[in-house]
């Protein structure tokens, strides 16, 4: 059996590198992979407390985050499409024009 802490560090190496990438990066694709990789790590913490405790409550946690992430990302890539059909870019700084 792999001990717990095998997992948390796996979990927040991934969150890391998605606060990395949302603070580092301007195109929109990277930003919204960005937080998939957050909720992933969450996702890894959710299962791996669920194995060691012994009950499905944290899978099932999982499972309602990861339809949270399929409506995520639904919700991002129109928002993508829209800034990539109005700036003919997907630069995230270059939709604080669109201010009114």
């Amino acid at each position: 059996m792999v001990p717990i802490q095998y997992y948390l560090l796996l979990s927040a190496a991934v969150f890391a590198i998605g606060v990395f990438g949302i603070l580092t990066r301007r195109n929109a694709l990277l930003f919204l992979m960005s937080v998939e990789l957050l909720l992933n790590a969450a996702n890894i913490n959710l299962v791996a407390f669920s194995r060691f405790h012994g009950n499905l409550t944290g899978q099932t946690f999982s499972l309602f985050t990861l339809a949270l992430a399929a409506a995520e990302v639904a919700v991002g890539i129109g928002i993508i499409l829209v800034l990539y059909r109005n700036f003919a870019d997907v630069d995230v700084t270059e939709a604080t024009t669109m201010r009114w």
